[in-house]
């Protein structure tokens, strides 16, 4: 299965690397090289590096008994975020067309936001955590043949 999804994955890059060359006008390949070595870039030196330092700090700074809470939390929002940054920050924004981002994408990442802490909230506090089995060993129970009239 490995191999042929490895196949599959590189016939795909390469269908796109050349439509990339063959429509080069509109893609403007040095400028697409630029773009995506620059997001690999910032990936390892800025947001892999700010994650390992919030990972730290999150484990230093919440009980454990919530820390798989806000970590689930973390997960979703954090992306939400990501996404959404370009929006609220705007770029992309025609003056003269109101179509474009046409939409208060800071407010509805706040409400998204918002909705996704209210529901990991909720499961926090009705999820039951199941009793853990003793770390003693158990003893087997005494047969009967082992001793006695």
């Amino acid at each position: 299965m490995f191999w042929t999804t490895a196949v599959l994955g590189w016939a795909v890059i390469a269908w796109g690397v050349a439509g990339v060359v063959r429509h080069h006008v509109d893609t403007r390949p040095a400028d697409l090289l630029r773009f995506v070595a620059g997001g690999i870039l910032l990936h390892d030196l800025v947001v892999v590096p700010l994650a390992l330092v919030g990972a730290y700090l999150l484990n230093r700074a919440v009980p454990v008994p919530w820390r798989r809470w806000v970590q689930v939390t973390l997960v979703v929002a954090a992306p939400l975020a990501l996404f959404a940054y370009p929006m609220v920050r705007g770029f992309g924004r025609i003056p003269g067309n109101p179509t474009v981002l046409p939409h208060d994408y800071a407010t509805n990442l706040a409400l998204v936001v918002t909705a996704v802490v209210a529901i990991v909230a909720a499961l926090a506090t009705t999820h039951r955590r199941r009793p853990r089995p003793s770390r003693r060993t158990a003893v087997p129970p005494a047969s009967e043949s082992s001793g006695g009239a």
